[in-house]
């Protein structure tokens, strides 16, 4: 399974989002760009209540990255290690503050779906 399998899955979802009124998202999902943002510099700046969150949000990401690639059958990061997608999603968020963490999770996936073809 490769990018167009991932590419029908994100599709899917797409679908699934529209059909519900919101789709179900939990826990660090749900939070704002922001929140992400200073936990990472938390994480920058040896704060240990921001390393703290940090790690919390790093393991929402590899729980939903291990869950796609299950279902996809494939490495949906390309490779990029969890610490160098949150440097990419951090990107995302300085860009877009009000966004969900999801929304940026998912924007950096496409992106990496598109380039692995």
């Amino acid at each position: 399974m490769r990018v167009p399998t991932i590419m029908l899955v994100l599709s899917l979802w797409s679908v699934c989002v529209v059909a519900q009124d919101r789709p179900q998202v939990w826990d660090y999902g749900v939070k704002e760009c922001r929140r992400f943002l200073a936990a990472f510099k938390g994480w920058e700046s040896g704060d240990e209540g921001g390393i703290a969150e940090y790690l919390r949000y790093r393991g929402w990401l590899s729980g939903l990255v291990t869950g796609l690639s299950l279902a996809t059958g494939t490495d949906v990061l390309k490779g990029v290690d969890p610490d160098g997608a949150l440097r990419r999603i951090r990107i995302y968020c300085d860009e877009q503050p009000d966004d969900d963490y999801f929304t940026a999770v998912m924007d950096l996936i496409r992106q990496l779906s598109r380039l692995g073809g």
